[in-house]
């Protein structure tokens, strides 16, 4: 096990701060249902900086993941290479963020687990229904109607 880094996120924005590291898949619990296997490492840059109005986090994470194809149901290997930037806002900012703002919020925590932000941020960025490229793979269907037809043997003796 590792240790879990903490963040004071108003603190670490303010002061320009950077954190790199790395993560086990095996170690974002929440992913476990899309994945084939807990194989792999995320790999995540967090950087704080401050605009004229706010604080911001810039999440950037890279590293492979290994889904399940919804055509075949095999593994599929996902590149993930994402980054977020994210205001921070007090609980009460929050509340009044308009739905229709295009800017990502997030609560200024004292505590910001930042294994939590990465895992949050890589469920976000995963696709919905995950498949190869069309034509890379073979439908279930297409894997049924290759196979023989169990009736073909009884039609063969009614012709004899």
């Amino acid at each position: 096990m590792f240790a879990r880094p903490l963040i004071d996120a108003m603190e670490f924005a303010g002061n320009g701060r950077e954190l790199r590291g790395e993560v086990p898949v095996e170690a974002l619990p929440r992913l476990g249902d899309m994945l084939v296997d807990s194989q792999g490492t995320v790999t995540y840059v967090v950087r704080g900086f401050r605009t004229d109005d706010s604080n911001i986090l810039e999440v950037s994470l890279s590293g492979v993941c290994h889904l399940r194809c919804q055509r075949c149901l095999g593994e599929l290997e996902y590149q993930i290479k994402v980054t977020s930037r994210l205001k921070l806002a007090s609980t009460e900012e929050l509340a009044a963020v308009d739905e229709d703002d295009e800017d990502e919020y997030i609560e200024a925590a004292s505590q910001l687990d930042v294994i939590e932000l990465v895992e949050d941020e890589l469920l976000l960025s995963l696709p919905f229904a995950p498949k190869h490229p069309d034509g890379t793979c073979v439908s279930a269907n297409e894997g049924l109607k290759q196979a023989a037809n169990p009736f073909s043997v009884l039609a063969g003796l009614k012709k004899k």
